[in-house]
């Protein structure tokens, strides 16, 4: 029979604890969008046990809250690697990549960052509110041709653009429900922000509501 000293199961069970601990930390970088001055500002590093987490850090897709450790590294041909929630990696990366096969050009992509960019705006001009980039549920796909734009009921010269760069319809890298991009990406259930109701129309962006 084997016999294990005091000293080794002390070991053990630090290990194991230690292990444990860690596992339910949550970690992330933030920012808040200060809209008076159009930057990011309050830079800094949440770490916290998960159930300290808030309903807002928690999200509303199982699985996909702000932590760091929700997150799952993706990389589509020789563009540098993006993080999204682990829950839609394998079905992002599969989509991504089957676009780009077909003849979709991804230049550029954005998943998971965590910062308060959108809701409503407080007394120091900051917005509010997490968007849906940070719990990694969110992607942004060639952004300088695909712009954010304001006052955009229907895409028209009225348009104000906000965010990336002009968007137009027939440019190579564009997006349109005609994309090979937009059909694969609406196969695996994400919504496209060009298709947004209201005032804003956001073409880079595809996300599991649309938002």
């Amino acid at each position: 029979m084997t016999r294990f000293s005091p000293l080794l199961l002390g070991s053990f069970w630090l290990t194991m604890n230690t292990a444990n601990s860690q596992a339910e930390l949550c970690t992330y970088q933030t920012w808040d969008w200060d809209t008076i001055h159009k930057k990011s500002v309050n830079h800094r590093k949440v770490t916290k046990q998960r159930t300290e987490l808030t309903v807002e850090e928690l999200g509303t897709v199982q699985g996909c809250s702000v932590c760091s450790e929700d997150q799952s590294e993706i990389q589509i041909a020789s563009l540098p690697p993006i993080s999204v929630c682990h829950a839609m990696a394998h079905s992002t990366k599969k989509a991504l990549t089957e676009a780009a096969q077909r003849g979709f050009s991804i230049e550029t992509l954005v998943g998971y960052r965590v910062g308060r960019s959108k809701g409503p705006i407080n007394s120091e001009g900051l917005r509010t509110q997490f968007s849906n980039h940070s719990y990694g549920v969110a992607i942004d796909i060639n952004s300088e041709k695909n712009g954010l734009y304001h006052g955009c009921e229907q895409f028209g010269p009225q348009c104000r653009l906000i965010r990336g760069g002009e968007y137009h319809p027939n440019a190579l890298g564009s997006i349109t429900r005609l994309s090979v991009l937009y059909k694969c990406l609406r196969a695996i259930g994400l919504k496209w922000g060009g298709e947004m109701t209201g005032d804003q129309k956001d073409f880079m962006h595809f996300s599991h509501d649309g938002q």
